[in-house]
């Protein structure tokens, strides 16, 4: 697969984005986001893609931010503008112009939660886990979560995801309309190729007019939101809950929360 954080590929007028750290669950650093960054900048140019299909190498699909890293220790006081742009190569999925397909082969947990529900057609292997699970870190969500996601599943569903920082199954996922499809996991890259394929059999024109028309109309903005959330963020990395609830994940136990 290569030993680059993130692969491109193309497949006739398919474009193929591939987190690849597969042996740490496909987490993201500061070279994911570099490469990340490349890649996007590069499929935005493409005037002959029709359709873009985002996933992971190995059995998950992303992990989320890697907590090993000790990315919110560098920054000081900077840090709401470092996580801003630690999310923005990620929100530029909404600038590509032909449709984006997740094909989430496996785990999609925080940001890489955020990175599936920012593409527009969602495909999950069914005994895939996702959600936000940012309330048991201690911290606020990132990447527009908090946004995006009460537009797709309604008010009262977001809120008690978000609210318990919930982890469900790609199966529990469809049935709450989260996922186009929740198939076999060796059939998530089949089942997304097969609507790409239906997508560039579609007129390319009409598709990224319709696809502008369909986000304009619901008056979106994802880097507004993201903005605010990339303050409350910082704000919780700053307390003693974050600290706990990060050692807690490491360590795998439950986190002993004290609201400060």
């Amino acid at each position: 697969m290569g030993n680059k954080p993130v692969l491109y590929a193309k497949k006739n007028k398919t474009g193929i984005i591939s987190f690849n750290r597969p042996d740490n669950l496909n987490t993201m650093n500061q070279e994911t986001v570099l490469g990340f960054k490349e890649i996007i900048d590069q499929v935005k140019e493409d005037r002959q893609l029709r359709c873009l299909i985002i996933t992971g190498s190995g059995t998950t699909f992303c992990g989320g931010a890697d907590l090993k890293s000790g990315f919110e220790k560098n920054h000081g006081p900077f840090l709401s503008q470092a996580l801003m742009d630690f999310y923005t190569p990620f929100l530029e999925i909404r600038k590509i112009k032909a449709p984006v397909i997740a094909a989430i082969n496996g785990h999609a947990i925080g940001g890489g939660f955020g990175i599936a529900i920012m593409c527009d057609i969602r495909v999950i292997n069914s005994e895939a886990k996702l959600g936000a699970n940012f309330a048991r870190l201690g911290l606020h969500p990132g990447m527009a979560i908090s946004y995006i996601l009460p537009r797709l599943v309604g008010l009262a569903i977001a809120n008690e995801l978000l609210f318990t920082g919930r982890i469900i199954t790609g199966k529990k996922a469809a049935s709450m309309g989260l996922v186009n499809y929740a198939v076999d996991k060796d059939k998530v890259m089949e089942k997304s190729m097969e609507i790409a394929n239906e997508i560039a059999g579609s007129a390319p024109v009409a598709v990224r007019m319709m696809k502008h028309s369909i986000y304009r109309g619901l008056d979106w903005d994802p880097v507004k939101a993201a903005e605010i959330e990339a303050m409350n963020q910082a704000r919780t990395f700053e307390m003693e809950d974050a600290k706990e609830g990060m050692c807690a994940l490491l360590e795998k136990r439950k986190p002993d929360f004290q609201g400060c």
